[in-house]
């Protein structure tokens, strides 16, 4: 086993590839390295994270792009790199997209306060398993660039449970017209803004099983696209479903970012 420690940086998190928003990301970062896509990664929002490894290792740096240094040299996105004992990884700002994904070969467990599913805090010490001896495979996804975040985030939606409640003309708008990303938007949900929708359909009297992707109408008439740390229940209606493709680049948009949902 070896053992990295985590200096002052932004928000950070241990996950595993199902509570990842960017899932692609993950998967290229384990990919590049030889884990296997059950392994652990760092989430990390908007850069500003720096490691020391205490051992030696490999990692791959995916996601959002912006300049990631090792030991004060620029080290390339979307590739295996190897680590040398005692050095020091750096994750500057993101300038296009919003979360880097870093994995390290064998995969990152969390020890103490770092427990997985919450934000690292300084000093707190992960591990990572054994590096292989065969180096890194030959990964055959392409790497996705970073959104631009002057750029509009399209998704493709289809119609949800609820959507025959409503009237066409709710439908139209809620694909047509353009959205603006929250700044109040979480892991739970990506919350839109914009002009309200009318809210034609009562709440459900049951509250219905929630898939990532469900684009909720609350009574605000705004709508909320559940992301991987949605409840697993809610009252709201359903009036669309985002494909699951099109999830992982929501994961990279921006608060501010313009957002429109194809029908």
């Amino acid at each position: 086993m070896g053992a990295v420690v985590v200096e002052p940086g932004s928000s950070s998190m241990v996950l595993g590839p199902e509570q990842v928003l960017d899932r692609a990301s993950m998967h290229l970062a384990n990919g590049l390295l030889g884990n296997p896509d059950s392994a652990a990664g760092l989430e990390v929002l908007l850069g500003g994270l720096k490691l020391r490894f205490v051992s030696g290792s490999a990692v791959a740096v995916t996601g959002a792009e912006g300049m990631v240094t090792l030991d004060g040299t620029e080290l390339p996105l979307n590739k295996a790199v190897r680590v040398p004992p005692g050095a020091v990884l750096e994750l500057g700002p993101a300038m296009f997209g919003i979360r880097y994904y870093l994995a390290v070969q064998g995969g990152i467990s969390a020890q103490g306060e770092a427990a997985q599913g919450e934000a690292i805090r300084a000093g707190a010490a992960l591990t990572f398993g054994r590096p292989n001896n065969h180096g890194s495979p030959e990964v055959n996804h392409p790497a996705r660039r970073a959104l631009d975040p002057e750029r509009p985030v399209v998704a493709r939606v289809s119609r949800g449970p609820q959507a025959q409640n409503d009237d066409a003309g709710t439908w139209l708008r809620l694909t047509s017209e353009p959205w603006i990303l929250s700044p109040e938007s979480d892991r739970a949900g990506a919350r839109l803004v914009g002009r309200p929708l009318d809210v034609t359909s009562a709440p459900i009297p049951q509250a219905q099983p929630l898939v990532s992707g469900s684009v909720l109408l609350p009574s605000s008439g705004l709508p909320v696209i559940a992301l991987a740390g949605h409840p697993d229940t809610s009252q709201s209606p359903v009036i669309a479903v985002v494909r699951d493709e099109d999830l992982d680049v929501l994961g990279q948009a921006r608060p501010g970012q313009m957002v429109h949902l194809l029908g």
